[in-house]
């Protein structure tokens, strides 16, 4: 539902659900951008995708979320702040950027009072993660010994998907191949989330929600990069859009 003029208004199910993507900023530059593949794929997949600014008070990202069908949480070239989970920072930890930590965690506050399904993708599914609650692994390689950043590789690894989850009925099996760009991963899970997927090292690449009241989905990978040639990758985006015209 959106308001309009006061009202409130239920998309039919033929129509263009209006998705909200934050975008990216890097930590000492003004610029704000966004890589164009994850609007490419909403609109691919039928949806309208609206870019959201870091603005310094995000009230107005919490007005607009009331116009949404929807939130793709997009990835980031920065770390969530561990002080948002409590802990101390690593050395290994990245770069952090308060104001799409700030945007993230008001766009799903919003997202969960108003029942609006969420594609989390990436450094989005580890801002979901800490915003429910749960703690991130701050580097792969030197806490776990494996590596997941292979930006230039199509498919990186295997995941294997929890049997009954919604992941399996997506990909209509328990294994797939996926991409890899990250160097962080879920550690403690945050409320309300089921782990469906792990590489094969043990680590989280993907959770949903464990109730029925809010459609959640997040991924460690990137489904928008490998959608124009990958099936389960498109069938991710279009459950998602699926979730927000039935909203």
């Amino acid at each position: 539902m959106f308001a309009i003029a006061g009202f409130r208004v239920t998309p039919k199910p033929n129509s263009s659900p209006v998705i909200g993507l934050p975008v990216r900023m890097d930590p000492s530059a003004a610029c704000q951008y966004l890589d164009r593949r994850y609007a490419d794929a909403v609109a691919a997949a039928g949806g309208i995708p609206v870019l959201l600014p870091l603005l310094e008070n995000p009230g107005s990202i919490r007005t607009l979320a009331g116009r949404l069908h929807g939130v793709v949480l997009t990835g980031s070239n920065t770390d969530v702040d561990p002080a948002h989970y409590g802990a101390e920072r690593d050395p290994r930890c990245g770069p952090c950027q308060p104001l799409r930590d700030e945007t993230d965690f008001v766009l799903l506050s919003a997202a969960r009072e108003l029942r609006l399904p969420v594609l989390a993708i990436c450094f989005g599914v580890q801002s979901l993660n800490v915003f429910l609650g749960g703690t991130l692994i701050q580097d792969i390689p030197s806490q776990s010994g494996t590596r997941h950043s292979q930006p230039h590789v199509r498919f990186a690894h295997s995941v294997e998907i929890a049997s009954g989850s919604m992941l399996e009925q997506l990909a209509g099996c328990r294994t797939a191949m996926v991409n890899s760009t990250h160097h962080q991963a879920l550690d403690r899970l945050g409320e309300g989330l089921d782990v469906v997927a792990r590489a094969p090292d043990g680590i989280i690449e993907s959770v949903a929600g464990a109730g029925a009241e809010q459609w959640l989905l997040g991924v460690q990978w990137h489904p928008e990069k490998s959608y124009h040639y990958d099936e389960f990758s498109r069938k991710i985006f279009d459950a998602f859009l699926t979730a927000c015209r039935i909203h």
